[in-house]
């Protein structure tokens, strides 16, 4: 294992712990200026700052305080701009480094901040100018300056399985990684900072794996085709736990394509594929043996290669284990499920079992897959001895949407937790 991991990980910058451990066909491999964010929140309050002048009439009427605290050193370079008003509303905010130039960002949908756009320089001061105007007419300015932290000494490694003008499946997730994982108390901070755009917009939320190395976005349903998904996952410099902070910012925006679901049922050996609504052609397969059965239930497509190798030698030893070269390999799950071409099966697809858990499919079908198929299409596998593992792979779409929300670390609102969702 972990020679296919490593190389898809390569892609992301991120080295990861080890993938779940179960055996399957392949080799087990492992893992690969924004406007107002959806899946973004409130950040928690912190403590006031003084006021500063106010302007304009009626100013009085309106109470504004900015954090950071003036003359607060070794900030975080994730620093957002925090404010309190009340009997007013924010209207500008301007940040300017100690060379007064003038650094982009945006508030939060909720208005509770302003965020920059990328992270802050290390070591360096920067003032902030917020003003606020009065619902009765007049105007307040407030003016703090703050000194960032230097270079940390600790980092928490991440990745982004998105990639800019991709396009991908309706059920791609965004998903996140993060080495070391990140512990239950500290995902409420992280997960604030990780921001989703979808136009037309689809609200959805970020569910974390129980050892915190994963977290997935998904709306309760399939993406819509067309979808434009913009990401930001803005931990450059944040604070994660253990004294350690992001390592850097990372960004997409990519593109949902046409619907390209396959399904497949263990009891008949075939698998149904349906593109934009309706059955485009139905292939006999055969999944595992009894020894090495496939995993019932909802995966993606997270990688292709037209040609490999499966080798678990290594794993297995070399009474067990097996080298063989595949074409049209397309990855299931971090412990090594494919769909692939298998010209040694064809004539027990569609009959019986005889696969290490993989679904076998004949070369000819193999290939038209492997020309239709995208990263992020579906496919559920039903009828067999085993059930699918959660994060053994991009599993978000296995369990329903009532149980998805669960993972969040921060609250869901509940017109948008008790949708109707799709597993």
């Amino acid at each position: 294992m972990g020679s296919m991991r490593r190389s898809l990980l390569a892609v992301v910058a991120l080295v990861v712990v080890a993938p779940v451990a179960l055996v399957a066909c392949g080799d087990g491999g492992g893992k690969p200026a924004p406007a107002a964010w959806v899946g973004s929140s409130a950040p928690t309050s912190a403590p006031a700052a003084p006021d500063g002048a106010g302007s304009g009439p009626g100013s009085a009427d309106v109470s504004l305080s900015v954090t950071p605290d003036t003359g607060k050193k070794g900030v975080p370079v994730s620093a957002e701009i925090g404010f309190k008003v009340s009997g007013g509303k924010v209207t500008t905010v301007s940040l300017k480094d100690d060379k007064g130039k003038v650094v982009p960002g945006a508030l939060r949908e909720d208005g509770s901040a302003w965020v920059p756009a990328k992270p802050l320089k290390n070591s360096q001061r920067y003032e902030a100018t917020v003003t606020a105007a009065g619902d009765a007419g007049g105007a307040k300015t407030v003016t703090t300056s703050f000194t960032t932290m230097g270079k940390p000494a600790r980092k928490t490694g991440t990745g982004l399985y998105l990639f800019d003008d991709h396009t991908y499946g309706v059920a791609m997730p965004v998903v996140v990684e993060f080495s070391p994982g990140i512990k239950k108390k500290d995902r409420a901070a992280v997960q604030k900072r990780m921001f989703v755009k979808s136009e037309p917009a689809q609200p959805g939320t970020w569910s974390w794996t129980s050892s915190g190395t994963q977290a997935y976005y998904r709306p309760p349903k399939f993406w819509k085709s067309g979808t434009k998904l913009t990401v930001r996952i803005a931990v450059g410099g944040l604070p994660t736990g253990g004294g350690r902070y992001g390592d850097r910012d990372r960004s997409a925006s990519a593109k949902i394509g046409r619907s390209f679901v396959m399904k497949v049922e263990n009891k008949t050996k075939k698998m149904t594929v349906i593109q934009d609504g309706k059955v485009t052609r139905t292939m006999p397969v055969s999944l595992g043996k009894h020894s090495t059965p496939s995993s019932s239930g909802t995966m993606v497509v997270m990688e292709k290669k037209a040609a490999t190798v499966f080798d678990t030698i290594a794993e297995l030893g070399p009474q067990d284990g097996y080298r063989t070269e595949i074409e049209y390999a397309q990855r299931l799950t971090w412990s090594g499920q494919y769909i692939h071409s298998a010209p040694w099966s064809v004539g027990s697809q569609g009959r019986r079992n005889v696969s290490h858990g993989c679904v076998n499919v004949s070369p000819s079908n193999a290939r038209w897959l492997f020309d239709k198929t995208l990263i992020g299409d579906p496919i559920t596998v039903r009828g067999t001895e085993d059930e699918l593992a959660y994060g053994n792979g991009w599993t978000p779409w296995d369990v329903s949407w009532k149980e998805f929300v669960k993972g969040s670390a921060l609250p869901v609102p509940a017109d948008l937790a008790g949708q109707e969702g799709q597993a």
